[in-house]
């Protein structure tokens, strides 16, 4: 059905402008067949469901609601460009005229007819308005709208040529309905008796010329139906011209508006360190940051995702941050709604290299889980203890016992990190106690190889005495922590190896600290009189409890 629309908008034009032999065996049966085809449509166009406008996913059967809609809509311009307009002219005249039709064929009455039945003929342009609704259909059924900015620009470039195509035949209609006049560009460039496809050439470029504004053709129109048939072609040019370009333009800048709205940005940017008398160096480390941090485009996600339902922007979240899940060891081990609840929260953060991360003595507000990137954990005296990589994370400690930052955190190369505020960090592990506690014992374990690192390294300890008195308070809230945790709580014998394993680093972590001989925290507990045992457990039915002070805790392996 569409091949036999576009196959009518381009061949009736030619055959009616540029043929006379317009009663031929094919002419008639290529008619025939087409308005008989468009006919049985229009039957069918009654039985065809339609869609429901307010709702997309409901297709209405109902024949009587079909009918009427199809009345109120196309009905009526699909009925009067199927009906043959010029036979059933040709037929009534005939019977009208019967008996001196001998006459009417030497008097030139006929010749006046059939230039009236081309006439009547053009009224099968009208199909136009069913390709129209053709295509859109299609894009619907094989989801091309996905490619809807391509599509636009090729329907409209196929557009612009189609009417082209019209004014051509145009062009010639008028001066071979006239007769040729001497005054006419046909009878002028001497083309009545060239082949057709010469005729054809020549009055596409003429309606080319009118239609992109670039002059009258090879001559200026000489007669007054020329010169009318030309301004009617310059104007409809001009105006389906000016259409186009617009259209087109937009379309173009529609390609990659992500892409515009950043190099916008970068602009505004520009105009902004202008504006501040920036200095250089400044300004190539805000440049390098965009270039890094957007990669070229440019999307207010925050706003995007806030439109989307909660259960549809949760999985767009874990969608995006499946890299970082599957990394974290952490994560991959730990419950999938508590991880879910995690990514949810997170935020996107780009550090370039040097960028202080976090700064020793600070109050923590962050953690921050690496995506990319590596990161130097860096002590008072510049010395660089340990770094970790993608899967890390770090700056847990704090958020954990509202202490400060034991160290400082720097930007060995561009890291993408994901950060976690104090606010969400205690919402999330307040729904999840388990997970708390496992937190609690990683914090644990990491503050006892961060003594031993010290203990082992005298140069350091002038630095580090007042720093040593703020990991002590660090491990003494985690044994406090630990100690408030609820009763009876039942594991297996592997989780209890563990809770003996993190039971002797807090004991290790003890004696590091008599041994350095370090001032205690006047408003802590002296850390060597936590003598009590974490894990009083015992036999009871071949079963292991536990006291309301033991907790339950699991290990990782990050730093």
């Amino acid at each position: 059905m569409l091949l036999l629309l576009v196959a009518n908008l381009i061949i009736l034009p030619v055959a009616i402008s540029f043929f006379n032999d317009d009663l031929s065996t094919r002419w008639i049966a290529f008619n025939c067949l087409s308005d008989t085809i468009f006919l049985i449509d229009i039957v069918v166009n009654f039985r065809t469901g339609i869609m429901q406008q307010d709702n997309a996913e409901q297709v209405i059967l109902d024949p009587k609601l079909i009918a009427k809609h199809y009345l109120r809509t196309w009905f009526f311009l699909d009925l009067i460009s199927s009906i043959p307009l010029d036979y059933i002219f040709l037929i009534f005249n005939q019977f009208q005229d019967y008996g001196d039709s001998f006459q009417i064929l030497h008097a030139g009455r006929a010749l006046r007819i059939l230039r009236l039945a081309k006439l009547l003929s053009l009224v099968r342009l009208l199909r136009l308005s069913r390709l129209v609704r053709y295509v859109s259909q299609w894009e619907e059924v094989y989801f091309l709208n996905m490619a809807s900015v391509f599509m636009r620009i090729f329907n409209l470039i196929c557009m612009m040529l189609l009417i082209g195509h019209w004014s051509g035949c145009l062009q010639f209609l008028v001066p071979m309905l006239q007769g040729f006049p001497p005054n006419s560009w046909v009878a002028i460039n001497e083309l009545q008796e060239v082949s057709w496809l010469e005729q054809y050439s020549w009055a596409l470029f003429k309606a080319m010329s009118h239609m992109l504004c670039i002059g009258y053709g090879r001559f200026p129109p000489q007669s007054l139906t020329d010169m009318w048939l030309t301004m009617l072609s310059m104007i409809s040019g001009a105006t389906c011209y000016a259409l186009f370009l617009g259209h087109a333009t937009n379309l173009i800048q529609s390609l990659d508006s992500s892409r515009r709205q950043y190099r916008e940005k970068v602009k505004q940017v520009e105009e902004y360190m202008a504006y501040r008398k920036l200095p250089r160096e400044m300004r190539q480390r805000i440049t390098e940051y965009f270039e890094h941090r957007y990669q070229g485009k440019f999307f207010d996600e925050e706003c995007i995702l806030g439109e989307l339902s909660e259960k549809l922007r949760e999985d767009v979240i874990n969608y995006n941050c499946r890299s970082l899940v599957a990394s974290v060891p952490f994560f991959a081990n730990a419950d999938s709604n508590f991880v879910s609840d995690v990514v949810t929260k997170l935020k996107y953060e780009v550090f370039q290299p040097g960028d202080i991360i976090i700064k020793e003595g600070t109050i923590g507000s962050k953690m921050y889980f690496i995506q990319e990137g590596i990161v130097d954990i860096v002590m008072a005296n510049g010395e660089v203890a340990t770094s970790l990589s993608d899967g890390s994370y770090f700056g847990e400690i704090c958020l954990l016992t509202n202490a400060r930052r034991v160290a400082s955190v720097r930007a060995e190369t561009y890291c993408n990190l994901f950060s976690l505020s104090v606010d969400h960090f205690n919402a999330v592990l307040d729904q999840y106690p388990l997970m708390r506690r496992t937190m609690e014992s990683v914090a644990a374990e990491r503050s006892v190889r961060w003594l031993n690192k010290i203990g082992k390294n005298p140069n350091l300890l002038a630095h580090r005495e007042e720093d040593l008195g703020s990991e002590s308070k660090t491990i003494n809230a985690v044994v406090n922590a630990l100690a408030a945790e609820a009763d009876h709580v039942n594991m297996s014998n592997e989780s209890v190896a563990r809770l003996h394993s993190s039971d002797r680093d807090l004991r290790e972590l003890g004696w590091n600290l008599q041994k350095l001989s370090l001032p205690r925290p006047k408003s802590e507990n002296n850390f060597a009189s936590q003598d009590m045992s974490l894990f009083r457990s015992s036999e009871n039915n071949g079963r292991i409890s536990f006291h309301k002070s033991d907790t339950f805790h699991k290990e990782s392996s990050l730093q």
